[in-house]
């Protein structure tokens, strides 16, 4: 996030005297016009003029009225609509030099020096290219009597930012591009809806699902278990064929009703001959006899509403893309901003562009092990991960080592698909995997859990294991005898706040209780996002995508009545994620929080606020509120507040969510970032267990031999408990440090509030090799134009 506010200038008023022009360009993407809500926004935010470029290239060749300035009203009810509302086309007139000739006697006329792009790879090197050129081109204006001197002085330089939007997500540079997230929920739920129909039915069936691009394909296996997928930059071995049906026929003999096969476009196969969905289903049926359903999406992949990660992302995108363009000089590169884990930054484009068709060098030649790498070592991840968790023959070996895996706290989406990684991982490690059913009070329950017992859990919701709230202080004599009892030598614990409070009891009860000096890792998951040491949790991803669409339909309601505010009140307990980034993503006025102090006078000028806005051609609000926000200011005395200020004015409606937000199957996020966490947990289980064998039996009771697992800023990190103790709120059950805070001023400025924007972290050119951390984002970073 950029540091609007620098050196003392009053942010409200660095763009004045600017001009900045907004394009979608190429395929569209869900999630654009979040990106260019957010640049129209801050635009108009910082003083600067504005202008839509309606219908990509072709808009800015052709001018007229495909320029026209944008309002901040023309944004509104933007967010939840899926494409480019201001249009993109394909240009070949902007390909050559006369078609950007024209573009740029439109620009200056209008005054304009920076144009932000949204867009794939070939949209941003279209615009370096313009950029480069852009010197020679007012002189050729000149020349030609278009325009005079002194125009072309007033627009001696033009700035470029380029944000992506595509949903193939195979940019070099950013972790996920615009797009990305959306296309996979669309995937995720044709693929749910066609397996759930296969797993009841009484037929065995095998499914071929064909996908748009390879990050797409590889992602969706993960999310969805499947049993096999083809992607270009890794073609199968030679003889792939047979085992491909002996796999199939072994999960057959196991018990399972339902094969999945996902092939990604342009699969192909060691001589370069194309692999298709068709020919594996004549390949399945001929050898095997198995009714197979073959399934190619095609563009539903880019249709439907944006996902809640999408808008966010492209908010701050947006965001980020006009600070860049406001602070660049004659002499920055045009740079492309870029989510590198959970950080904004802004990378040189045209080294993001290079290392992109790198890869597709590298494919042509053969070399498939280099694409993988120049995909980024998230995408190499990926792959290895899958191949791992798709084997169906743990060794026969046996490490004798016992991990036992549990769930605490409240159930959340995701947990099982951790659950599964976990079990998974284990079992290929040679561990035997015991399952504790209903947290910590199951202590004395243990089965083992197999290999097919978790085989379909990815896509669903909930805890298979069973969950509960209940701490382990009272049970710790009883917990201790059964850990030597069922000799078990690691845990596993996957939960919210009362798993890294239990765990925390059970490492402070080892100096009693040495059967308790084994080690454990805590992966956060909860709806809340509120565990300490991650600035994720599993579960808050899809609670976060559960109040946006429920927000998206109130407000939808409201498109005939005018004059509505609705008040909705979020989950969270203390913590006030759920309700920022869900306002955030779906366009909120307001959102009160526990973290953010506020009073009366706020709650007056918010309803001022939106008494104004009612005078506009928006007529309708909405404003949400964490449950615990403030014990006196409960959601019944806003509603009645809001009702009788703004009497005569608006109405007010109010929606309590509950505990829908904790329900509902997994997101693709969810899934892929559990089976990532669940995996990565038992690899170091593993480790740390070699390091804690001593005299023939396990002993730990080191700091770091008790952690959680977690996601920090650009990549996954374990941290010891006794560490996160000390940066923790346990009256609150919050962090004392929340990284979400700092989007909370996007927020009001998007939604129009007069406030100064100064955030901390400044996001700065950056170049070099990424980071050896970001492999478990899902996404990647680039292999030649990192993070630093």
């Amino acid at each position: 996030m950029a540091n609007i506010n620098t050196a003392g200038v009053d942010p409200t008023k660095m763009g004045v005297g600017w001009a900045i022009a907004v394009l979608t360009s190429g395929g569209d993407a869900q999630g654009m016009n979040a990106a260019v809500r957010a640049t129209v926004r801050v635009g108009l935010y910082t003083g600067a003029k504005v202008f839509f470029v309606h219908e990509g290239y072709q808009g800015l060749v052709d001018g007229g009225n495909h320029i026209r300035p944008a309002t901040w009203e023309s944004v509104s009810m933007m967010l939840q609509l899926g494409g480019t509302v201001i249009g993109s086309a394909r240009c070949r007139d902007f390909q050559t030099r006369e078609g950007r000739l024209k573009a740029a006697y439109n620009l200056v006329k209008l005054g304009v020096t920076n144009l932000c792009v949204i867009g794939g790879d070939g949209s941003l090197t279209g615009a370096n290219i313009f950029r480069t050129e852009w010197s020679d081109l007012l002189k050729d204006l000149i020349s030609k009597g278009k325009i005079i001197n002194e125009e072309a002085k007033a627009s001696s330089h033009l700035n470029i930012v380029g944000m992506v939007g595509s949903i193939d997500n195979d940019f070099c540079g950013t972790d996920m591009t615009i797009g990305t997230d959306s296309a996979l929920h669309r995937i995720i739920e044709v693929v749910d809806s066609i397996t759930t129909t296969a797993q009841r039915s009484q037929i065995y069936y095998n499914v071929c699902v064909s996908v748009c691009f390879s990050y797409l394909a590889l992602v969706t296996a993960l999310a969805c278990g499947a049993d096999w997928v083809f992607i270009p930059e890794m073609p199968p071995d030679d003889g792939w064929e047979d085992h491909l049906c002996r796999r199939l026929t072994e999960t057959r003999n196991a018990g399972s009703r339902l094969n999945v096969i996902i092939v990604a476009e342009g699969a192909i196969n060691k001589d370069g001959k194309p692999i298709t969905c068709d020919q594996l289903k004549d390949l399945v049926t001929k050898r095997l006899g198995f009714d197979t359903r073959a399934t190619i999406l095609g563009h539903v992949q880019r249709g439907g509403t944006p996902s809640a990660f999408d808008r966010v992302l492209g908010s701050r995108m947006g965001v980020e893309a006009v600070m860049a363009l406001l602070e660049a000089t004659p002499e920055t590169p045009a740079c492309v901003v870029s989510l590198s884990g959970n950080q904004a930054v802004r990378l040189p484009l045209m080294e993001c562009v290079q290392v992109t068709k790198d890869v597709t060098v590298a494919m042509n030649e053969g070399r498939f092990d280099d694409a993988i790498k120049l995909r980024g070592r998230s995408f190499e991840n990926n792959w290895n991960t899958y191949k791992l968790l798709a084997h169906v023959r743990p060794p026969e070996t046996k490490s004798n080592i016992n991990v036992a895996i549990l769930n605490v706290g409240a159930p959340c989406a995701g947990m099982n698909a951790a659950v599964r990684a976990a079990v998974r991982i284990g079992l290929i490690q040679g561990h035997n995997m015991l399952a504790i059913h209903d947290g910590f009070e199951g202590l004395a329950e243990e089965k083992p859990i197999t290999w097919n017992t978790v085989g379909d859990w990815t896509g669903k919701g909930g805890s298979e294991l069973g969950t509960k709230r209940v701490l382990p202080g009272k049970y710790m004599e009883e917990i201790s005898l059964n850990i030597a009892k069922y000799n078990i030598h690691a845990l596993v614990i996957i939960g919210g706040f009362e798993a890294f409070s239990g765990a925390l009891e059970m490492v402070q009860g080892r100096g009693k209780y040495e059967e308790l000096c084994v080690p454990m890792v805590i992966i956060p998951a909860t709806v809340s996002n509120n565990v300490p040491g991650s600035d994720f949790s599993i579960g808050a991803d899809t609670a976060l995508n559960t109040i946006t669409t429920t927000c998206d339909r109130i407000k939808q309601s409201a498109a005939g009545t005018k004059r509505r505010v609705f008040i909705i009140e979020t989950m969270g307990g203390y913590c006030g994620y759920l309700a920022t980034m869900a306002g955030l993503s779906a366009g909120a006025d307001a959102a009160y929080i526990y973290e953010e102090k506020f009073g009366i006078r706020d709650l007056e000028r918010n309803v001022e606020h939106l008494i104004e806005k009612m005078k506009t051609t928006v007529k309708r609000g909405l404003i949400l509120r964490n449950e615990n926000c403030n014990f006196n200011y409960t959601t019944d005395f806003i509603f009645n507040l809001y009702s009788e200020e703004g009497k005569g004015v608006f109405d007010c409606r109010k929606n309590v969510l509950g505990h829908m937000q904790q329900g509902g199957t997994p997101t693709p996020f969810d899934r892929n970032f559990a089976t990532k966490m669940g995996a990565k947990a038992v690899l170091w289980l593993t480790e740390k267990l070699k390091e804690c064998y001593r005299h023939g039996r396990i002993f730990a009771n080191t700091p770091d031999s008790a952690c959680v697992l977690g996601m920090r800023k650009r990549g996954l990190v374990l941290q010891p408990l006794a560490e996160l103790k000390e940066q923790t709120d346990f009256e609150h059950r919050i962090p004392k440090n929340q990284w979400w805070l700092k989007l909370r001023p996007i927020m009001k400025i998007l939604a129009k509030y007069k406030i100064s924007l100064d955030t901390s972290e400044h996001a700065l050119m950056e170049r070099g090799e990424p980071g050896a951390a970001d492999e478990f984002r899902p996404g990647r970073r680039a292999a030649a134009a990192g993070g630093g």
